[in-house]
């Protein structure tokens, strides 16, 4: 299922940590209209911009994923109002923060690990 033009369900759902634990990982109906939401006002936006594949390296966590990870209780991750995206390509993860923080509207941003240079291991962003 498509939840955007360039972004499958699959991709925001699929985790290596819900696989190998043999976790659900199913959103509800409302959680996929959460996730459609943030896939075509961020993700999509930023894709398109940029022009190139943008990688999400975490997007829903069902409650016991997000608990065997140790997530927040109230994790928008649960809700599918969250999703952490890298470049690709030569796109940096500190160009798609700057691109997000200057042009798109967010409830939180961050630039998450960032090395001495400033470039983000990742860029969390999430949307309500």
């Amino acid at each position: 299922m498509m939840i955007s033009k360039n972004l499958t369900l699959q991709e925001v759902t699929t985790s290596q940590t819900a696989i190998r634990l043999k976790i659900k990982n199913v959103p509800t109906d409302k959680d996929i209209e959460n996730l459609k939401y943030i896939a075509e006002n961020i993700f999509q936006k930023v894709r398109d911009y940029f022009g190139v594949p943008i990688r999400i390296s975490s997007g829903f966590r069902s409650k016991e994923l997000n608990k065997a990870i140790g997530g927040s209780k109230n994790s928008q991750y649960t809700t599918g109002q969250a999703l952490d995206i890298q470049g690709t390509n030569g796109i940096t993860n500190a160009e798609i923060f700057e691109y997000i923080k200057d042009n798109l509207v967010f409830d939180q941003l961050i630039n998450e690990f960032p090395d001495k240079t400033g470039e983000p291991a990742w860029v969390h962003v999430s949307l309500r």
